[in-house]
């Protein structure tokens, strides 16, 4: 059952971490539903490995495209790099906030958003945003031809994600969406913000709770992982290729129907 336990953990982890659907909301409500209970922030750093890893491995190309550079070309490439100085700028505001409620008020989700309730409200909210940003006209916005306040401006919707039920990846494709991107690569930019922002989430909330680490069995922990990997690369592949076709009017239903679903068993 441990086994089967974790396997779902990874499952439910690695299907909604990039699709936009919030996967701090599914692995609560889902996990509950199913009868295993919600693993918590704890568990879900550690599992959250495997996304990250699997946005590595699908991004491999353009991130070992420097492997052949020597060390003094490397660091040019990383200092004016468009790209990265793009990312760079737009992770600020996730670490910034993020970073100041770790500090400051560090029970702050456990006591007031992660509740069920909360987690209704704001997914219904959240459909009503990329229903807007679907709605917007096709952008012309690339990865080429953006500028740094449009990074900046994808930052700071990024940093909603903290709250559970934003989902990372939905605000910030909607928020691309609505400042004129194209589909294609609104979904791209928001992987690749997404890599540093899932990574330090990742590690901060694995440091907090190190001691509690070592109370997972190792192996069942080994197997969460793993299917986090494979479902995480799934779940890019899809969405990158169905959000340039045809935007994210399946999510936005399905993020009614969830909502409204929670709302009805409070």
């Amino acid at each position: 059952m441990e086994y089967l336990e974790f396997f779902l953990y990874g499952l439910i982890q690695g299907l909604t971490e990039f699709i936009p659907v919030s996967s701090t909301a599914h692995l609560k409500v889902v996990s509950i539903f199913f009868g295993i209970g919600d693993p918590g922030p704890s568990l879900s750093a550690i599992i959250q490995i495997g996304s990250i890893l699997a946005l590595v491995w699908y991004f491999r190309n353009d991130i070992f495209k420097l492997k052949s550079q020597s060390l003094k070309n490397i660091f040019d490439y990383f200092l004016h790099k468009r790209i990265l100085r793009s990312i760079f700028i737009g992770t600020i505001p996730i670490i910034l906030l993020g970073g100041s409620i770790k500090i400051f008020v560090p029970n702050f989700f456990d006591e007031i958003f992660r509740s069920n309730l909360s987690i209704a409200l704001v997914s219904l909210l959240m459909a009503i945003y990329m229903y807007i940003a679907d709605s917007s006209r096709k952008g012309y916005l690339n990865l080429k031809n953006h500028k740094y306040s449009d990074s900046l401006l994808i930052g700071f919707s990024q940093a909603f994600a903290i709250f559970p039920g934003f989902s990372r990846s939905g605000v910030t494709i909607s928020t691309a969406l609505i400042s004129g991107w194209d589909r294609g690569e609104a979904a791209k930019f928001s992987f690749l913000l997404g890599m540093p922002a899932i990574s330090i989430a990742a590690i901060v909330e694995f440091i907090s709770s190190f001691n509690e680490f070592f109370a997972f069995s190792f192996l069942p922990l080994i197997v969460a992982i793993i299917t986090t990997f494979f479902s995480s690369l799934l779940a890019i592949d899809f969405l990158l290729k169905y959000v340039s076709s045809r935007g994210l009017k399946l999510f936005i239903v399905y993020r009614v129907i969830f909502g409204i679903l929670i709302l009805l068993n409070l």
